[in-house]
């Protein structure tokens, strides 16, 4: 049974570099930056005045319900539209399959924040009778799961895991698990976050995580540069549809690559830092090899967690020595698109993924950008500010999140 294949057949995402993946892919393999100056709020009072948003988004027209849209939070609107496109780009006609082989498991890292502050702001000053009835539903970080199973009418296993950063990888990767073990035929999975907010900006900003670099936003998430100074918050969606082989075969799908690795495992170190050694990531790492019976030397190209923190960025790098050996100084490719859309928390690992899959499908690696002075602890080839056209054919996604959860999602091309 565990010899079951699961291949990616549609993907969809909203991000700080475009609201579809043409545009947001575009946008990586052309170093652009989607972080400017905050204008959701008014970032005035607050030390982080900048952020990769999410622009010129309409909800309405993703919801078979458009009332449903207004009685969603924003993370749940971008999981939706993220999945629209997802299951769009698959070509999959649920009417044609049994729903109950068909599951769903896209997480929140903090779920429906602006939901909690805006009705916590109403029981304040209005009184708890004028709380909406929808309060609760709408900031649960599981709802977005199973609003796009209601909107899909799929009764497979739905379930939403929260790691915090690592929330997308844990979702794809448990989903992956899931066909594999037989008890699903298909999944859509990812993440969505959206917590540009007063409390989010002030609870990272607080903990110094942000970076101050206000007055030049496009230059402020710079991951393994020596100047970095903290990561940029992103927000936005990124969804894959997965699917057993010969389910796919069967249905005459297109395959973009094949899911053949997943590793995860814990620093049980620190509320918020990474082991300085490594350890826990080599071990996700190694974990996702032996899954997919390749050793170090196989991976082309390795997405990084990288969020810009300076203490983030050199135990990743240490993990990354720890893991591949030889390798990771001698032929492998390690970028960070979050150099670009900045941290999109729970969504981050599916939007990089999705960016290691489109660097299989088309033959080039994106840039990290902003590397003009690189950390000689950072000393790997982190294809500095100009994407790299040479072939993939198989790349690695790392996650890892507050509370010292890691995850790492191999795939390959198809064969």
């Amino acid at each position: 049974m565990n010899e079951r294949r699961v291949v990616i057949t549609g993907m969809g995402c909203i991000t700080p570099l475009g609201n579809d993946l043409s545009t947001t892919w575009d946008g990586l393999i052309t170093g652009r930056s989607g972080i400017s100056r905050i204008t959701q709020l008014n970032p005035d009072p607050f030390d982080c005045k900048i952020a990769g948003e999410v622009k010129n988004f309409e909800p309405d027209g993703y919801f078979r319900v458009p009332k449903d849209a207004r009685r969603s939070d924003r993370y749940v609107q971008f999981a939706v539209a993220a999945s629209k496109m997802a299951m769009q780009d698959s070509g999959v006609d649920v009417s044609t399959l049994n729903p109950r082989r068909f599951g769903v498991m896209v997480g929140s890292g903090i779920g429906g924040l602006a939901t909690l502050e805006r009705e916590h702001g109403v029981c304040v000053e209005k009184g708890p009778k004028r709380v909406s009835p929808f309060t609760i539903p709408m900031m649960i970080s599981n709802i977005a799961s199973g609003i796009i199973s209601m909107e899909f009418g799929l009764m497979g296993p739905n379930m939403a895991i929260v790691t915090a950063c690592a929330t997308s990888n844990h979702n794809i990767g448990e989903a992956w698990r899931i066909i594999k073990f037989g008890d699903a035929d298909a999944f859509i999975c990812g993440g969505s976050e959206a917590s540009i907010l007063p409390m989010g900006l002030s609870g990272f900003a607080n903990m110094k995580a942000l970076s101050s670099r206000n007055d030049q936003p496009e230059k402020a998430s710079r991951p393994f540069d020596k100047n970095r100074d903290g990561f940029v918050m992103g927000e936005g969606a990124a969804v894959i549809v997965i699917e057993e082989l010969e389910h796919a075969k069967k249905r005459g799908a297109k395959i973009y690559a094949e899911l053949i690795g997943y590793g995860i495992s814990a620093d049980a170190y620190h509320l918020s830092a990474p082991s300085p050694d490594g350890s826990g990531p080599a071990y996700a790492i190694q974990m996702a090899l032996h899954h997919g019976k390749k050793n170090p030397e196989d991976v082309d190209y390795l997405n990084a967690h990288a969020t810009s923190t300076g203490l983030g960025d050199i135990a990743e790098t240490k993990a990354i020595q720890l893991a591949f050996g030889h390798h990771a100084n001698h032929g492998l490719l390690v970028s960070s698109t979050k150099s670009m859309t900045g941290h999109m928390l729970g969504a981050a690992g599916g939007v990089e993924l999705i960016a290691s899959i489109m660097a299989i499908k088309d033959g080039i690696v994106p840039p990290t950008i902003n590397v003009e002075d690189q950390d000689p602890a950072c000393n790997l080839d982190c294809v500095p500010n100009f994407a790299r056209e040479v072939p993939v054919k198989i790349a690695i996604s790392n996650s890892f999140g507050f509370g010292g959860h890691n995850a790492s999602v191999m795939v390959s091309q198809f064969k």
